[in-house]
Protein backbone atom coordinates (compact mmCIF):
# COMPACT_ATOMS: atom_id res chain seq x y z
CA UNK A 1 0.00 0.00 0.00
CA UNK A 2 2.78 2.50 0.55
CA UNK A 3 4.57 1.62 -2.88
CA UNK A 4 1.01 2.70 -4.30
CA UNK A 5 0.46 6.38 -2.38
CA UNK A 6 4.24 6.59 -3.15
CA UNK A 7 3.93 6.85 -6.72
CA UNK A 8 0.60 8.90 -6.64
CA UNK A 9 2.55 11.01 -4.78
CA UNK A 10 4.96 11.42 -7.43
CA UNK A 11 2.29 12.05 -10.02
CA UNK A 12 0.66 14.32 -8.40
CA UNK A 13 3.73 16.42 -7.76
CA UNK A 14 5.22 16.20 -11.05
CA UNK A 15 1.63 17.51 -12.50
CA UNK A 16 1.39 19.50 -9.94
CA UNK A 17 5.10 21.28 -11.27
CA UNK A 18 4.20 21.13 -14.78
CA UNK A 19 0.26 21.87 -14.38
CA UNK A 20 -0.12 22.77 -18.37
CA UNK A 21 0.81 19.05 -18.75
CA UNK A 22 -2.30 18.01 -16.20
CA UNK A 23 -4.46 20.01 -18.38
CA UNK A 24 -3.35 19.02 -22.24
CA UNK A 25 -3.41 14.99 -20.68
CA UNK A 26 -7.07 15.61 -19.20
CA UNK A 27 -8.35 17.54 -22.41
CA UNK A 28 -6.82 14.42 -24.71
CA UNK A 29 -8.25 11.86 -22.87
CA UNK A 30 -12.05 14.11 -21.54
CA UNK A 31 -11.67 14.70 -25.77
CA UNK A 32 -11.04 10.93 -26.73
CA UNK A 33 -13.22 9.50 -24.77
CA UNK A 34 -16.40 12.09 -25.05
CA UNK A 35 -15.44 13.32 -28.21
CA UNK A 36 -16.55 16.74 -27.60
CA UNK A 37 -14.37 19.19 -27.26
CA UNK A 38 -16.16 22.10 -25.10
CA UNK A 39 -16.51 19.34 -22.18
CA UNK A 40 -12.86 18.67 -22.60
CA UNK A 41 -12.22 21.67 -22.02
CA UNK A 42 -13.96 22.25 -18.71
CA UNK A 43 -13.12 18.79 -17.98
CA UNK A 44 -9.80 19.97 -18.20
CA UNK A 45 -9.81 23.27 -16.44
CA UNK A 46 -11.48 21.63 -13.45
CA UNK A 47 -8.70 18.66 -12.91
CA UNK A 48 -5.85 21.54 -14.00
CA UNK A 49 -7.07 23.57 -10.95
CA UNK A 50 -6.96 21.19 -8.16
CA UNK A 51 -2.92 20.73 -9.22
CA UNK A 52 -2.67 24.51 -9.36
CA UNK A 53 -4.00 24.94 -5.79
CA UNK A 54 -0.80 22.90 -4.65
CA UNK A 55 1.60 23.96 -7.31
CA UNK A 56 0.65 27.64 -6.11
CA UNK A 57 1.08 27.00 -2.53
CA UNK A 58 4.59 25.24 -2.78
CA UNK A 59 5.99 28.02 -5.08
CA UNK A 60 4.70 30.57 -2.26
CA UNK A 61 6.34 28.47 0.71
CA UNK A 62 9.67 28.17 -1.85
CA UNK A 63 10.06 31.80 -2.64
CA UNK A 64 8.60 33.29 0.54
CA UNK A 65 9.82 31.04 3.32
CA UNK A 66 5.85 30.61 4.60
CA UNK A 67 3.47 28.07 4.57
CA UNK A 68 0.27 30.35 4.77
CA UNK A 69 -0.11 29.69 0.98
CA UNK A 70 -2.40 26.79 0.94
CA UNK A 71 -4.57 28.06 3.77
CA UNK A 72 -5.15 31.32 1.79
CA UNK A 73 -5.60 29.60 -1.26
CA UNK A 74 -8.09 28.07 0.90
CA UNK A 75 -9.66 31.12 2.56
CA UNK A 76 -10.24 32.69 -0.63
CA UNK A 77 -12.01 30.25 -2.33
CA UNK A 78 -14.44 29.61 0.65
CA UNK A 79 -15.20 33.59 0.84
CA UNK A 80 -15.54 33.52 -2.94
CA UNK A 81 -17.98 30.06 -2.60
CA UNK A 82 -19.73 32.07 0.36
CA UNK A 83 -20.24 35.05 -1.93
CA UNK A 84 -21.57 33.59 -4.86
CA UNK A 85 -23.94 31.16 -2.82
CA UNK A 86 -25.29 34.35 -1.26
CA UNK A 87 -25.85 36.05 -4.74
CA UNK A 88 -27.61 32.85 -5.78
CA UNK A 89 -29.97 33.03 -2.63
CA UNK A 90 -30.70 36.49 -3.20
CA UNK A 91 -31.44 35.74 -7.11
CA UNK A 92 -32.89 32.60 -7.39
CA UNK A 93 -34.01 32.07 -3.54
CA UNK A 94 -32.23 28.56 -4.02
CA UNK A 95 -28.39 27.53 -3.53
CA UNK A 96 -26.99 25.14 -6.46
CA UNK A 97 -23.93 23.50 -4.39
CA UNK A 98 -23.01 22.13 -8.50
CA UNK A 99 -23.08 25.62 -9.47
CA UNK A 100 -20.86 26.88 -6.85
CA UNK A 101 -18.53 24.38 -7.60
CA UNK A 102 -18.56 24.56 -10.86
CA UNK A 103 -18.18 28.39 -11.15
CA UNK A 104 -15.31 28.30 -8.04
CA UNK A 105 -12.82 25.57 -10.25
CA UNK A 106 -13.32 27.85 -13.77
CA UNK A 107 -12.59 31.28 -11.43
CA UNK A 108 -10.18 29.34 -9.37
CA UNK A 109 -8.36 28.42 -12.65
CA UNK A 110 -8.10 31.91 -14.20
CA UNK A 111 -6.91 33.40 -11.14
CA UNK A 112 -4.39 30.49 -9.55
CA UNK A 113 -2.87 30.35 -13.73
CA UNK A 114 -2.28 33.89 -13.68
CA UNK A 115 -0.56 33.43 -10.27
CA UNK A 116 1.65 30.64 -11.36
CA UNK A 117 2.82 32.58 -13.70
CA UNK A 118 3.66 35.26 -11.86
CA UNK A 119 5.29 33.07 -8.78
CA UNK A 120 7.35 31.08 -12.07
CA UNK A 121 8.67 34.67 -12.95
CA UNK A 122 9.39 35.96 -9.49
CA UNK A 123 10.95 32.45 -8.72
CA UNK A 124 13.68 33.16 -11.82
CA UNK A 125 14.30 36.46 -11.19
CA UNK A 126 14.95 35.60 -7.26
CA UNK A 127 17.15 32.57 -9.05
CA UNK A 128 19.40 35.11 -11.27
CA UNK A 129 19.72 37.56 -8.67
CA UNK A 130 20.92 35.64 -5.93
CA UNK A 131 23.03 32.83 -8.69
Amino acid sequence: MNGFISVLQTVYTFLALVPFVSFFAAWGITYWVTGDKKRATHMAIDITTLFLIGSVSVMTRQLFGTGFGLWFVLLLFLITGGMIGNLQNRTKGKINLYKIVKTLLRLGFVVLSACYVLLLFIGIGKYIVTS
